[in-house]
């Protein structure tokens, strides 16, 4: 049975992968600061509290993994607007040089659409809001990208667009040329079944598609 460690695994997509993994057949290591509170219970789960920017709290929940799925977001408040945040590079530094040293290859990672060169895909009308809300965060998330580039390592990036709690559709659309990437609704549920699946089937290697509905 291959295994993966969830990074972000407590809430949101991380949570969705967490069950999507499960019920594929994966087993599952969850790390999360508020790992012990969640309440998913299978034998294949093992959640482990720790942070994920600090290499001595990921480099152990590394040790027999067959892959690494970062979904770190952005906290529930305001602070991400007006404060700079090294959280997602930070957490990229954390975990390449324990995947590096073991030999882990399949690195997929979360960021969000208009991060990196995908800023290209938005409009005039998206920018100054983009910027004025999430400008700190995807600054942040945009070095992350650039970590995990050069990293020689397996990656994918997914880029979702706005996220929902709708349950997974299973009908969502992958964008990986960049005339094609465009802003829209899609649920955590159904990033998580692009994350797993893409794990699974070894796709979207050195991509970044924009994942929407």
């Amino acid at each position: 049975m291959q295994k993966i460690l969830v990074i972000g695994a407590s809430k949101g997509i991380g949570e969705e992968v967490v069950k999507t993994a499960l019920a594929n057949g994966l087993a599952v290591r969850g790390l999360a600061r508020s790992a012990d509170k969640m309440t998913i219970s299978d034998p294949n789960f093992e959640p482990v509290v720790g942070d994920a920017t600090k290499p001595e709290d990921v480099d152990p929940a590394l040790e027999g993994v067959d892959g690494v799925i970062m979904t770190l977001g952005v906290p529930k408040n305001l602070k991400f607007i007006t404060t700079p945040t090294a959280l997602f590079s930070d957490a990229t530094r954390a975990v390449l040089p324990g995947m590096q040293a073991r030999g882990i290859k399949r690195l997929l990672a979360v960021t969000g659409y208009g991060a990196g060169d995908g800023e290209q895909a938005l409009s005039i009308f998206e920018k100054l809001p983009f910027k004025a809300v999430f400008g700190r965060a995807y600054a942040d998330k945009g070095v992350q990208e650039g970590l995990i580039k050069v990293s020689g390592l397996d990656w994918t990036i997914a880029r979702p667009g706005v996220l929902t709690y709708n349950p997974a559709s299973h009908a969502y659309r992958v964008l990986t040329e960049p005339k094609d990437w465009r802003n829209g609704l899609i649920s955590r549920a159904d990033v998580a079944d692009f994350l797993v699946k893409s794990f699974l089937e070894g796709t979207y290697i050195h991509q970044t598609p924009v994942i929407v509905r």
